[in-house]
């Protein structure tokens, strides 16, 4: 029998929600100790904010980050458990957004201390910009990026309007301004989309993020990055990376860029990934990669 060739795939913000990683706490030493050591780096009870909310807290940007980051990284050592030998067959690991932060810790390359400190970090950056740009993402199905990027241009007399994520065929993800968000909307709709707003704090993954970024690479310059022992592919050019300043650099422009997660897929899948694990809270990655091959064979791990 052929063996696989396994990815891990870490989720990212949106997919938190109350209850998250108690029972792994509860069930799993390792689990545990991951969550107390959170606490003890983030000056906070991230445990309690995680298992009982209130869901307004956990689901704050700044809140919300570290909460996915430490949730997902307790179901790993709950698979660690459950399939002890999986990980020799792991050639690969992705995250969406924040979670590329996680699966450059679980690759190895930043230690889950540093990786938490940063992730800390960029989750108050991202909410500070936020805070002085009111702003926002708007999910737009049933159209392609083409059509949305023409939407956009329409939409651009109403402040900063593009594309955030590209997840699935039909599955586009806008940043803007607040009237930004508003006129997509009402054009997507006018062409017989269907248009979900995001509850984020702002406009993710656009210039409106600055200077998040600026404060991420302060953040990143302060940790060592080693070469991971799988690649990792990165949001932005969707590619596999192992050298540790072209990660470094990567992770700063992610803030800004477009998260391009279908082309992420699709690479994984064209370089014979045949086996993927969502490790971590939800279950929206394995529902966005069904969209690009509906035959995927793709596991979750709860959290």
């Amino acid at each position: 029998m052929p063996v696989s060739k396994i990815v891990f795939l870490f989720p990212g913000q949106g997919a938190q929600a109350v209850g998250m990683g108690q029972k792994l706490a509860e069930g799993l030493p390792a689990a545990k100790k991951l969550f107390d050591e959170a606490n003890s780096i983030l000056g906070f009870d991230l445990a309690e904010i995680c298992f009982r909310g209130p869901a307004e807290r956990l689901n704050a940007t700044d809140i919300s980050q570290p909460a996915i980051f430490v949730t997902s990284l307790a179901a790993l050592e709950q698979l660690r458990k459950d399939e002890p030998d999986v990980e020799k067959e792991v050639a690969g690991a992705a995250g969406l957004s924040l979670g590329e932060y996680t699966a450059l810790v679980y690759a190895g390359a930043m230690s889950f201390a540093d990786g938490l400190r940063v992730v800390q970090r960029r989750g108050q950056a991202m909410q500070a910009a936020s805070e002085a740009s009111p702003s926002g993402m708007v999910i737009i199905l049933g159209l392609e990026a083409p059509q949305i990027e023409e939407l956009c241009a329409q939409g651009k007399g109403q402040g900063v309007l593009q594309i955030a994520n590209l997840l699935c065929p039909g599955n586009i993800v806008v940043s803007g301004s607040r009237p930004g968000c508003e006129a997509i909307t009402k054009l997507a709709e006018e062409k017989g989309a269907r248009t979900v707003s995001l509850a984020v704090a702002g406009a993710f993954h656009t210039p409106l993020m600055k200077p998040a970024d600026e404060k991420l690479a302060a953040a990143l310059s302060s940790v060592a990055i080693h070469k991971p022992r799988v690649p990792v592919w990165s949001n932005v050019d969707a590619k596999p990376h192992t050298d540790p300043e072209e990660i470094r650099g990567l992770l700063v422009r992610q803030v800004l860029q477009p998260v391009l997660w279908e082309q992420s897929m699709r690479n994984l899948l064209e370089a014979g990934f045949d086996r993927f694990y969502e490790i971590g809270p939800g279950r929206v990655l394995a529902g966005l990669l069904k969209r690009v091959l509906r035959k995927a064979d793709c596991r979750n791990v709860q959290a």
